[in-house]
């Protein structure tokens, strides 16, 4: 058969909640708003959140696989399998994929993460019979054309020259990601290394699409103007007759404890020094208590949450120290992450004054409480950057996903802003000084070589470059 490029509208109300009612559905509440959640006998979970506002829906598959399930030898086979999710299927040509959401209207991309691999497609409402039959039908009837395969592979190399070979500071990055663990897979680059992309073959893409790419290791998330019973049963429609696969996780590779800090220099060509500070650092799904990886985000948000944060306000504008400054960290992962710190020091001052100066503010949140008025400003910066979120249809379903996918259940997008309003300033001072410790810190350096016009031109090429579908990075 051929997909049609116009399907008639299938959102009927009436006949799909007779189906509804047969086949089980359990609901909860985030933020106020119902959302409806089934799985279907394949395995298949949907989630459905009603959002009326506008006459749009955004649908969005997320695969429980990604770079962090990626055996040593294939590294990268997840972000090359994504490119190829849109060359062609037993009834789409390569690239028609696209070309139908286009003709409907729609916008549709996909990402590539450690912990998941998801796609998605922004359309009018009536449409959402056309992303379901797309997406059921790469879900299982992917080609994978050892031709096109050959052609993408390229593709993804020059990439990987672009956006990391060619950008010190990604390079950077990378390097520091490989020395901080030894044994976890968050070590590999999403990308892959470049000694597995050279010997990559389209049977390892085979065999990882066999393996992961079934209705029982997936989650089909709706949010927009749409009845729930009706995209359920258009879902049992579409993605019912799929048939499951026998999933089994994959063996944990557990890092293990470091015995002291660890430091690395990068030599490559730059116009600038770098430096990165990591701390080992656990997430909501390993931590010992359940409101320490929140308090982290809060100590994250002291440090860099704005032009009035204390990196901004004392060491860029303030003592000058740095041209630059940030912290991070991603309570939302899989496996346990990194508490991390960056920057790059001022015109005339030096990277060992702004490795002291980051440090120093590190020790100052272990031995002080951050004053509440600073803390009360943070959480209002908070809780508004969630309720602007739910502007979006596209970031409140990539909430519900993420957080299915890794494991958390999406009910925790209701408890996440009461959660970082009930930290203190005692439990800041706490993990500051609990988890940010020399003995489990790796810190980088970008050494900046002397640039000639070529490594101009191609630093200048990697900070404009874009990619079609994306990897999608720790926050």
């Amino acid at each position: 058969m051929r997909i049609a490029l116009l399907l008639p509208a299938v959102l009927a109300v009436t006949a799909q909640a007779a189906v509804g009612a047969t086949l089980g559905t359990t609901s909860g509440t985030t933020s106020g708003t119902q959302v409806h959640e089934r799985v279907l006998d394949n395995g298949l979970k949907v989630l459905v959140q009603p959002d009326r506002r506008a006459p749009i829906v955004t649908s969005q598959v997320w695969y429980k696989v990604g770079s962090s399930y990626e055996p040593g030898g294939i590294t990268g086979v997840s972000h090359i399998l994504e490119h190829m999710m849109f060359k062609g299927t037993e009834n789409l040509a390569p690239g028609e994929f696209s070309k139908i959401i286009a003709a409907n209207g729609g916008d549709e991309n996909a990402f590539t993460g450690t912990d998941y691999t998801a796609y998605f497609q922004t359309m009018a409402a009536d449409r959402l019979a056309v992303s379901f039959e797309l997406e059921a039908e790469r879900m299982r009837r992917l080609t994978l054309p050892e031709d096109e395969f050959l052609k993408e592979l390229e593709v993804v190399k020059e990439e990987r020259r672009l956006r990391t070979d060619d950008n010190p500071q990604s390079l950077t990055y990378e390097q520091f990601n490989a020395v901080a663990f030894q044994a976890s897979p968050y070590r590999n680059p999403i990308i892959g290394w470049p000694g597995d992309l050279e010997s990559m073959q389209v049977e390892d893409l085979r065999a990882w699409y066999r393996k992961w790419y079934a209705p029982n290791n997936a989650t089909l998330v709706v949010v927009g103007d749409v009845d729930p019973q009706a995209v359920f049963a258009l879902a049992e429609e579409h993605f019912g007759p799929l048939e499951a696969e026998p999933i089994t996780p994959p063996k944990p590779r557990a890092e293990p404890e470091q015995q002291g800090e660890r430091r690395l220099v990068v030599k490559a060509p730059a116009k600038e020094p770098y430096l990165l500070i990591g701390y080992k650092a656990p997430v909501l799904t390993n931590a010992e208590q359940d409101w320490e990886p929140y308090a982290l985000e809060m100590l994250a948000s002291v440090l860099d949450g704005g032009a009035s944060a204390r990196f901004s306000r004392e060491l860029v504008r303030g003592e000058r120290i740095a041209a630059s400054a940030g912290a991070g960290y991603n309570a939302f992962s899989r496996l346990p992450g990194l508490f991390r710190l960056s920057g790059t020091p001022a015109d005339g001052r030096s990277i060992d004054e702004l490795e002291a100066a980051l440090i120093k503010q590190i020790e100052r949140v272990q031995t002080e409480l951050v004053d509440p008025e600073e803390l009360a400003r943070i959480r209002t910066q908070l809780i508004a950057a969630k309720v602007y979120e739910k502007d979006s249809v596209f970031y409140q379903a990539l909430q519900l996903g993420q957080l299915e996918t890794i494991g958390l259940g999406w009910q925790l997008v209701d408890e996440y802003v009461d959660k970082l309003s009930a930290v203190t300033p005692e439990q800041i001072r706490t993990v500051a000084a609990k988890y940010l410790v020399p003995d489990v810190r790796t810190v980088a350096r970008l050494d900046p070589q002397p640039m000639d016009a070529d490594d101009a031109r191609t630093a200048m090429n990697a900070a404009a470059g874009g990619q079609a579908h994306v990897q999608a990075h720790d926050r």
